[in-house]
């Protein structure tokens, strides 16, 4: 099976099985997604669903969480992994983007990893997201699916992986496959035993076919 084969699979098959493929995280617009995702930085989504209502409650946009105190914020987010940072990140953020950006959300990646607390896979799932861009967030699960089931060949890095599958995805399903990929990665092509048996991707995955 060629590479391009591969990718035709794998797109048809989420496609008919995965089509409607979206974020777990729990936001009602961008600047809470902003929010929520900067939390999950090594965190489950799950954890971080049962702590952002309570911070968007408190500080519902970004002038209110710009004038938070870290004392105030810290006990809301202290169930969350590294509590401290993204404390100050999130404030940070807050603050800058009322003074260098009227208080929005921006849309464009340069911009967005600006925001402390924001690197470039953060800011392509804001961009995919919120406005469907052709942006490839590759976090753990999908750099390790995409490696396992033969859409990235030697890889190193997360940018090389993201490289590699924006130039094989269609423009327009990329802001959908990142979420493919990461759904795939927590619930099926999990790190360790992962649970081949129920994977319908088996006839096209390196992986399965070597073990």
């Amino acid at each position: 099976m060629t590479r391009k084969q591969r990718y035709a699979a794998v797109i048809e098959y989420f496609l008919e099985f995965a089509p409607e493929a979206e974020t777990e995280l729990i936001y009602d617009n961008p600047f809470q997604l902003l929010v929520a995702v900067i939390l999950s930085a090594q965190c489950t989504d799950k954890r971080v669903n049962m702590t952002t209502p309570f911070i968007f409650e408190k500080y519902p946009d970004p002038a209110s969480l710009a004038a938070a105190s870290f004392d105030d914020l810290f006990p809301l987010i202290k169930s969350i992994s590294y509590p401290n940072n993204k404390t100050r990140h999130l404030i940070g953020m807050a603050q800058m983007l009322m003074a260098d950006f009227g208080g929005e959300v921006p849309m464009t990646v340069p911009e967005l990893i600006r925001l402390p607390g924001v690197g470039r896979k953060t800011a392509n799932v804001i961009t995919s997201v919120v406005d469907n861009q052709p942006n490839m967030a590759v976090d753990t699960h999908v750099f390790r699916v995409s490696a396992r089931i033969g859409l990235t060949v030697n890889a190193k890095t997360p940018l090389q992986a993201e490289q590699q599958l924006i130039r094989n995805i269609p423009q327009n399903l990329i802001h959908r496959a990142h979420h493919w990929l990461i759904l795939h990665g927590r619930y099926i092509c999990i790190a360790r035993n992962p649970k081949c048996a129920e994977c319908g991707l088996q006839q096209v995955c390196k992986y399965y076919q070597q073990y």
